[in-house]
């Protein structure tokens, strides 16, 4: 859900107009509108070198993988998620807000991995490496994506759970 569907839901359910800041924040979200439709489209552009510096960035912190063990299936599909996760973020940006990652089901995701006995702290780690290719690739517009990598990474990481095995070894 949009910031202009939200607060206007918001208002509907009250029963009441806009109120004068709840139009300034329209006008905010419109003002930087061509911003965030750019930054959108770097990341749809760039998707594939993404997914691959983030890849290489993972497997140099935690190279005994399965991602990484030769088997091209295990490869594509962990970095089909990865590219999944860049497109929620850009999702994100042109929303204004972290709903579309709420809506589209990064808790589904989660329980998903754990089903399928996925270290989550593994995933955890690749969305990390995929944060930061994305921050070196905006420069000073990563501010944009930084909070919605950040959800992604605090929906996904387990309390009290291991973050890689001490060998630098994971199942992911």
């Amino acid at each position: 859900m949009s910031l202009v569907k939200q607060v206007i839901q918001n208002a509907d359910e009250e029963l009441r107009y806009l109120t004068p800041s709840e139009i300034r924040l329209f006008q905010n979200f419109c003002k930087s509108g061509e911003r965030r439709i750019r930054i959108a489209s770097i990341l749809a552009s760039h998707e594939q070198d993404l997914v691959q510096k983030g890849s290489q960035r993972f497997w140099q912190r935690c190279p005994v993988t399965p991602s990484n063990s030769g088997n091209p299936r295990k490869t594509a599909s962990c970095q089909r998620d990865q590219g999944w996760y860049v497109r929620l973020v850009a999702y994100c940006v042109l929303a204004g807000n972290e709903q579309p990652l709420m809506e589209i089901g990064t808790l589904g995701m989660k329980e998903m991995y754990i089903s399928l006995g996925i270290p989550l702290a593994n995933w955890v780690e690749a969305v990390r490496c995929l944060k930061e290719e994305a921050i070196a690739l905006l420069g000073d517009d990563a501010s944009e994506v930084t909070p919605y990598f950040d959800h992604i990474i605090q929906t996904l990481a387990t309390p009290g759970a291991p973050y890689l095995m001490n060998n630098g070894t994971s199942e992911y």
